[in-house]
Formats: structure tokens, sequence, C-alpha cells
């Protein structure tokens, strides 16, 4: 990628945390505020998870401002896998988020279940709160999903997988104030165990992913196909014995042990290894640095058309 891509790249990246930073820290004041104004423990749990939001989306923009950092001597291959690393910082604070909030809500039940509480349902700007929430998450869902496919950030597709999560949340908490105030008042506290789950279940999903990023193996056969199916055309190329592949963040990294001619010179050999190289650097978005290896091609491996037959892939 061009350094002119890269600095767009970090702009948009930037962009999508900064506008997702200033829309939960107006909801976490609008529904904790109101929360605990209207009665209502669902809008309450929510707001807390806004909150929470709001301090993760600081963490990642220091991480994601780190992983902008050109390459240097100790980091050859710069430092974006610092986006795998603030997504796993935001699955962490999501899962604790969740607990949290589950347990709390489990109080409130077991509190109106005993007559402890005094809660008679929530009031209806709760309620109104609750469905605006889901408005303007629904337009942030929208907009960093696009951004997380443009930029191939493991850090901003985490963050549009939590805008989603607060969008079932946010429905969550409008059914639960709306059965509330019907006078089903255990439905409230209810749909906030209910975020708690919705919460839970998005934590895992992006520590898995982000784990995935970090343990090399993102990178799968459909990509081991690409490459194989764009380097055999190329001229002098008679056989593709190994491709091994590590992400950086969203960038890759490949190294492609190709058997050519054996009769050549090496010069000859180094146009062919130049030719293929080139060659992956215009067809594979977001390739960082490719290594070419060959030599003379074995006649004891096998090759077949539609995969290599060595590859580090999962």
């Amino acid at each position: 990628m061009s350094e002119m891509g890269s600095v767009a790249r970090e702009q948009k990246i930037m962009t999508a945390v900064k506008s997702g930073l200033t829309l939960n820290i107006l909801l976490a004041i609008m529904k904790t505020s109101v929360g605990i104004i209207g009665h209502s423990p669902a809008l309450l749990a929510d707001g807390i998870n806004s909150t929470s939001d709001t301090a993760y989306y600081l963490v990642v923009a220091v991480f994601m401002r780190l992983a902008g950092k050109p390459p240097d001597h100790e980091h050859p291959y710069g430092h974006q896998q610092l986006e795998s690393i603030a997504a796993l910082v935001v699955g962490s604070f999501v899962i604790t988020t969740a607990v949290a909030i589950f347990w709390n809500a489990l109080n409130g039940i077991y509190d109106l279940f005993i007559g402890e509480s005094n809660f008679n349902g929530a009031s209806s700007t709760a309620l109104w709160v609750a469905m605006l929430t889901i408005l303007l998450k629904i337009t942030a869902v929208i907009y960093t999903e696009r951004i997380g496919k443009e930029t191939k950030s493991a850090a901003i597709v985490a963050l549009a997988y939590d805008h989603r999560n607060d969008v079932f949340a946010a429905a969550a908490t409008a059914v639960g104030i709306t059965l509330g105030r019907m006078e089903y008042l255990w439905v409230d506290p209810m749909a906030g165990a209910l975020v708690a789950l919705f919460i839970l279940r998005t934590g895992i999903g992006i520590l898995r992913e982000s784990s995935n990023d970090l343990m090399d193996t993102v990178p799968g056969q459909a990509l081991a196909k690409r490459i194989t199916a764009l380097t055999r055309p190329v001229d002098g190329v008679e056989q593709i014995e190994e491709i091994l592949a590590h992400r950086f963040g969203p960038y890759l990294v490949v190294n492609l042990i190709i058997g050519v001619n054996g009769r050549i010179t090496v010069i000859e050999g180094d146009a062919i290894a130049s030719a293929v190289e080139e060659t992956l650097y215009q067809h594979i978005r977001f390739l960082r640095r490719v290594h070419v290896h060959y030599h003379p091609t074995d006649t004891s491996i096998t090759t077949v058309n539609h995969a290599p037959v060595r590859s580090k892939f999962a």
C-alpha cells in the first residue's frame, strides 16, 4: 500500500474512533441520568454499557495512534499488530461490563420478588431515550462496518460489532421498559440481564477473532488459492512448493517458494521472482511484503492446479 493510501486509511480509522467516542459519551450521560431519574434498571444498565464503551474507546484511540507509527529498526513490518491488541482490549472491557450488568440485574429481580424493591415502572422519557439509542446505533453500525471493511482494521471491526450489540441491547431495554410500564415490573430488570448476555456474546466473539489475528490463523485457504492462481501464469514458474503468510494488523507478509528450470541463470531466476512479486503486489490488497525464493523444480513434488503443496494457513 502506498504512503498516501496508508495515511488515508489511518485518517478513516481515527474518524471512526472519534465519532464513536463522541456518540458514546452523549449516550452514556443521557441514558445513565434518565435511567436514574426515570427509574429504569434496563436503561441504567444500558447507560453503564455506554460508559464502559467510552472508556475503551479512549484506550482504542491511543492504540490506533501507536499502530500508525512507521516501521523502525525493532519493528520492520510496522506497528499494525497493535490494532489486534486494541481489539483484545475492547473484548475484555465488553466481557467485564457484561458480568457487572448481569449481576446487577439479578439483584434487581431478586429484590422485586422478596418485596424489598420500590420500583414502580419507568417513565415515558426512558422509553424515548431507548428508542433514540436504537436509531443512533443503527447509523453507527452502518458507518463503522463500512470503515472496517475498507480499512481491514481488527479494532474498527470490533467496534462495529459493539455498535451492533448496542442496537440489540437498546431494543431489549425498550421492550423491558414498555412491559414494565404495563405493570410487568420484573421485565425491566430482566431486560437488563438480557442486555448483559448480548454484551457477553459480543465480547467473546471479539476476543476470539482478535486472538486469531495474533496467532496468524486468519489467512486461510482462500488466500492460498488466490496466490497460487496469480503465480502460476507468471512466465518461468514451473512449480509452487510452499506458501507461508503472516498477518501484521491488516497487512500481510508472504513467503513463497517456487520451482524454476534448473538450467536458467541466476539473473533469469531473479527476474522470474521479481515478476511474481510485482504480480502479487498489484492484485492483493494490504500486502506489505513478499519474499520469493526459487530453486530448480523438484520432480518428486506433485503440484495441483487449485492449491499449493504445503502452506501455513488455517
